[in-house]
C-alpha cells in the first residue's frame, strides 16, 4: 500500500473539504469517522439529520457539518445557478429548485461554487446517477473533450512498469473510445501518474499489434491516436501501437519495437477500449494479487469521484484521500 500510504500523507498535508452525498449510509459515515479522526479531510455529510444522527450512534462524527439540501438558505442560491445552466436545455426555474433538494446535485453544486473541494459517492448509486450531474453542473476541464477513470495498479513482487506500479486506463467509463478520446485518456492518465502514483509517466498505446504488425481498423485506431496525442502533449513519453509485452518486457520491447521511448519501460498501459481495460486491470488483480486503487475519475473541472458499490470502509476512505489529492492541483 505504498502509494496509497503516500497519497494519504499528501491529503493531511493540505486537507481539504470533501462532501458525501450518501450522509446516511453506514459505510460512509464509519469512512467519515475515520476521516476526520485521522486528519485527512474536512467532511460534509449531505441527508436528514435527525436520520444521519440515528445511523451514526456510536460513532463521532461531531466535527462533520451536516446539511439537509431541502431546509439548506442556499438552495435558492444554487436552484438559480442550476437554471442558468440547464436552461437552454428545458429546465424551468421549478425543476431546477426540485433537483437540487436531490444530494447528488446539490453535492455538484457545492463543487462547482467552491463551497467544498472534491465530492465522494456512489456507495449505494450506480455510476450513471454520480456523474450524470457531475457532467450537467461541474463538466469537464478546460480543453479536455472526454471524462474517463484510472485505476493505480500496485503489484507485488514485480519488476515491470515502474517497481510494480502502474496506472491502467480506461477501465470503468468509456466503453469505446474514439481516436482523439482515446488521445485525451492517455493525456489525462499522464496526469494521473505523476499527482497520484508519483511516478514520471511513459505511455503505452495498447493494441493487438505492434508497430504494423497487423492491419486492422482497430489497430489504425490506436496508431491515429498515439499521433494525436504526441501532437497534443509533444513533452511526454507515449508510443503504440505495442502489445502488452512489448509495452512491459525490456527483451520484447527491444525486439517488436526497437528505438522506441516507451517499449519495454511502459508504466501508463492504455486499453483501446473498455472491454479490454476492465478485463485487464481485474486479470492483475486477482491472478497477480495486484492492489487496485479506484476507479480515479479524470478529466472533470474538480474532482468527483464514484465509488463501488460493493466498497468497504477502507476504500471509501482512500477515495476521500485521492479526491483531497486531486483538489490539491485545482486553479480555483
Amino acid at each position: 500500500m505504498a502509494v496509497m500510504d503516500s497519497i494519504i500523507q499528501k491529503a493531511k498535508a493540505n486537507k481539504k473539504r470533501i462532501v458525501l452525498p450518501e450522509g446516511s449510509e453506514a459505510r460512509t459515515l464509519k469512512a467519515a469517522e475515520r476521516v476526520i479522526k485521522e486528519g485527512i479531510a474536512d467532511v460534509v455529510l449531505l441527508g436528514k439529520e435527525e436520520e444521519i444522527k440515528e445511523k451514526a450512534k456510536g460513532l463521532d462524527i461531531s466535527k462533520a457539518e451536516i446539511i439537509d439540501p431541502e431546509k439548506s438558505p442556499l438552495l435558492q442560491k444554487y436552484a438559480e445557478e442550476y437554471y442558468n445552466l440547464r436552461k437552454n436545455k428545458g429546465a424551468t426555474e421549478e425543476q431546477a429548485y426540485q433537483i437540487m433538494k436531490d444530494p447528488m446535485y446539490y453535492g455538484c453544486m457545492m463543487v462547482k461554487l467552491d463551497d467544498v473541494d472534491g465530492m465522494v459517492s456512489g456507495a449505494i448509486h450506480a455510476t450513471a446517477d454520480v456523474f450524470r450531474p457531475a457532467f450537467q453542473i461541474v463538466k469537464t476541464a478546460a480543453g479536455v473533450k472526454v471524462v474517463s477513470s484510472a485505476f493505480i495498479m500496485e503489484v507485488p513482487n514485480c519488476t515491470y512498469g515502474s517497481d510494480g506500479v502502474f496506472i491502467f486506463a480506461d477501465c470503468a467509463i468509456n466503453p469505446n473510445p474514439n481516436e482523439e478520446e482515446l488521445a485525451a485518456i492517455a493525456i489525462a492518465s499522464a496526469h494521473t501518474a505523476k499527482v497520484l502514483a508519483g511516478i514520471e509517466p511513459r505511455i503505452a498505446m495498447l493494441s493487438f499489434s505492434t508497430k504494423g504488425s497487423a492491419n486492422h481498423e482497430l489497430v489504425d485506431k490506436v496508431k491515429n491516436a498515439t499521433k494525436i496525442a504526441k501532437e497534443l502533449a509533444p513533452d511526454l513519453l507515449i508510443d503504440g501501437e505495442l502489445q502488452l509485452d512489448a509495452a512491459i518486457v525490456k527483451e520484447v520491447g527491444e525486439l517488436k519495437a526497437p528505438g522506441s521511448p516507451v517499449a519495454g519501460n511502459a508504466n501508463v498501459l492504455i486499453f483501446p477500449d473498455l472491454q479490454a481495460g476492465n478485463i485487464g486491470y481485474k486479470l492483475v488483480q486477482r491472478l497477480a494479487k495486484a492492489n487496485a486503487i479506484g476507479p480515479i475519475s479524470q478529466g472533470l473541472a474538480k474532482p468527483i469521484n464514484d465509488l463501488s458499490r460493493g466498497c468497504s470502509v477502507e476504500d471509501i476512505v482512500n477515495v476521500i484521500a485521492i479526491t483531497c489529492v486531486q483538489a490539491q492541483g485545482v486553479q480555483k
